[in-house]
C-alpha cells in the first residue's frame, strides 16, 4: 500500500467496504497492523441514527478537506448509545490511512481513494452475522438498516468499483483481484499477500 500514489493531499486513503456484518472492522485492524500501525476512521463514528448515509458533507469537512492540506483532520464519532456526537478526535495525515465502513467505496468518496478493498461475502450472510453480534436489542434497527443498506448499494455501488476483493477463509483471507483491476496484478509488490 506504501508504494500507491498518495490520493489525499500526502495520504493513501485505503477504503474497506463491504455489507454490514462482513468482517471490515477485523480485517482493517488486522491490515492496520500489517502496514505498521496506519490509522483507521470508522464510518460508523461518521454516521449517526439520522443520517446513516447521509454523511458525506460531515465527512469532507471534518476529514477530507484538512488531510487534502496536510493538516490534521478533527472529527466528531457518533456515540450510538447515546445518540449524540461526543468531543472531536484528531486524525493526523499519515502514509496510509484505512477508511472502514459500508460506503467507504461510495461516489462522492471514491475520488479520494488509493485503492478500495471489498469484502466479499453475501449481503444475507453478512446481516445474519452482524444480527447475531449485536443481540436482540438492536432487532428493529437492523430491520431499518438493512432497508437504508439495500437502496445505497442500488443507488451507488461500491463492489464495481473495488480493487481487491476480500474473503474470509479457514486460515486467514485470500485478496483477488476486483472488478477495477482490470488485468492489473494488485496483489503483489507491497499490498497484501494472496492469503493473509
Amino acid at each position: 500500500m506504501h508504494s500507491l500514489p498518495p490520493s489525499l493531499g500526502p495520504v493513501r486513503l485505503v477504503g474497506v467496504d463491504g455489507h454490514a456484518g462482513s468482517g471490515k472492522s477485523t480485517f482493517a485492524a488486522r491490515l492496520a497492523r500489517a502496514l505498521g500501525g496506519a490509522p483507521v476512521l470508522r464510518l460508523d463514528d461518521i454516521a449517526c441514527h439520522d443520517e446513516l448515509f447521509a454523511w458525506t458533507e460531515r465527512l469532507r469537512e471534518q476529514v477530507i478537506e484538512p488531510l487534502a492540506h496536510a493538516r490534521t483532520a478533527h472529527y466528531t464519532p457518533y456515540d450510538w448509545h447515546e445518540r449524540r456526537f461526543t468531543a472531536p478526535l484528531p486524525l493526523p495525515p499519515a502514509p496510509v490511512i484505512l477508511v472502514e465502513g459500508v460506503g467507504a467505496g461510495r461516489r462522492a468518496v471514491r475520488p479520494h481513494l488509493a485503492h478500495l478493498l471489498w469484502m466479499e461475502m453475501p449481503p444475507t450472510q453478512a446481516w445474519a452475522r452482524g444480527r447475531e453480534r449485536d443481540g436482540a436489542e438492536q432487532r428493529e434497527f437492523w430491520a431499518a438498516w438493512v432497508r437504508a443498506e439495500r437502496r445505497h448499494f442500488t443507488e451507488d455501488p461500491s463492489r464495481p468499483y473495488a480493487d481487491l476483493l476480500v474473503r474470509q477463509v479457514a486460515q486467514g483471507y485470500d485478496i483477488l483481484p476486483g472488478p477495477a483491476a482490470e488485468g492489473r496484478d494488485l496483489t503483489h509488490g507491497d499490498g497484501p499477500p494472496a492469503v493473509w
